[in-house]
């Protein structure tokens, strides 16, 4: 796969609606350089689009990479897109995962980043199948590309990201529950 991005974002949130006012404070723990997948699909396409300008804000301030999930246009200065859409689109394009038929339709389409998930068990998808450590790493085996670690990830599981080959990670809970004092004197973004 071609690096058409050097610096790609290793640690990313994922948002949806049962954040609420969460995502702010997600937005806020988040390290300068993370990046954000902006979903909200239930969203009315106007409602979408004006909390994508306030997340586009927060972004800015904070040093972070935003795109979008799906195939509406949501606003200005949207740095790449999310989704199983086999053109490619101005800026990052991430192609969400969960086979490995997925990931080489993501690498036929260009993809910058593969997300592969869910890793573990999630809030997001209650009683959905899992990949698991060795599934998740089964289905990239033997592909060259920038793979995500995605689905009930803590940023305690970073060194395992790390050590299994994983680009990156990205989470929702993880950026929604604040660190023990005791990790976060430990917690190294990856």
């Amino acid at each position: 796969m071609p690096h058409r991005h050097p610096a790609l974002p290793t640690i990313w949130l994922m948002t949806d609606e049962r954040m609420g006012d969460t995502l702010w404070q997600a937005l806020e723990r988040l390290p300068r350089g993370s990046g954000v997948v902006f979903r909200h699909y239930s969203l009315p396409l106007a409602a979408r689009r004006a909390l994508f300008a306030r997340v586009r804000r927060v972004a800015a301030r904070r040093q972070l990479v935003l795109i979008r999930a799906g195939r509406d246009r949501l606003g200005a200065r949207e740095q790449g897109m999310h989704g199983r859409d086999p053109r490619r689109h101005p800026g990052i394009n991430s192609w969400p995962a969960h086979s490995r038929a997925e990931i080489c339709a993501g690498m036929r389409a260009g993809a910058d980043l593969i997300f592969v998930s869910p890793v573990f068990a999630t809030r997001s998808h209650p009683g959905g199948r899992t990949l698991g450590r060795r599934g998740a790493l089964a289905i990239k085996q033997g592909i060259a590309a920038r793979f995500i670690a995605l689905g009930g990830l803590t940023r305690s599981d970073q060194r395992w990201v790390t050590s299994a080959g994983f680009y990156g990670w990205a989470a929702i809970d993880a950026w929604t529950r604040p660190l023990p004092d005791d990790q976060k004197r430990r917690a190294v973004p990856i």
